[in-house]
């Protein structure tokens, strides 16, 4: 079993929950084309100045581009993973592809929406859209571009795999 990025869920409403995401170190690069996965499978893997290995985590996070409801839109193509938490901004290995970047994502606070199957661009819209609705029917504010968290390997069959839709929001604890 794989490390997952660590949150407390702070309220449950049916499929919808929000929820406070601890600190995380991510390694992000652009998805053009597609090639975001393997650039970053190869970072991990040992494609760095110490040739470390770092062992996968998840979620794997993409930005989507849908156009939110209120005013903000994703324009970026961007693939994170999340490091495990051993892992300090000192201590992760650094990259010797230039696509490559290391950066600390502070404590924020999200809703998420989960679902099944493959995250195909017709259930990633679908799901969207079902999480701004109860964004606004909640009277929540977003603060950032919906994301798209997908938890399992490639060779998972689809009914068994796990994604969520994530929004960052303003929210006071």
């Amino acid at each position: 079993m794989v490390e997952t990025a660590k949150y407390d869920v702070v309220q449950s409403d049916g499929e919808f929950e929000i929820r406070r995401y601890h600190k995380m170190i991510v390694a992000t690069t652009d998805n053009m084309g597609g090639s975001g996965f393997n650039r970053l499978f190869r970072y991990i893997t040992g494609s760095n100045k110490s040739k470390s290995k770092i062992e996968m985590t998840s979620p794997v996070i993409t930005s989507e581009k849908i156009a939110m409801t209120s005013p903000v839109i994703s324009t970026s193509d961007d693939m994170s993973f999340v490091a495990p938490s051993e892992y300090t901004m000192e201590t992760m290995p650094v990259p010797t592809d230039s696509k490559v970047k290391i950066s600390e994502i502070p404590e924020k606070y999200m809703t998420t929406i989960r679902f099944r199957g493959f995250a195909w661009r017709d259930s990633v819209k679908k799901q969207t859209d079902k999480l701004q609705k109860w964004l606004n029917d909640n009277k929540l504010t977003a603060k950032g571009p919906p994301v798209l968290m997908q938890y399992n390997p490639p060779f998972v069959p689809g009914f068994l795999r796990r994604n969520e839709i994530g929004i960052e929001i303003e929210y006071e604890a």
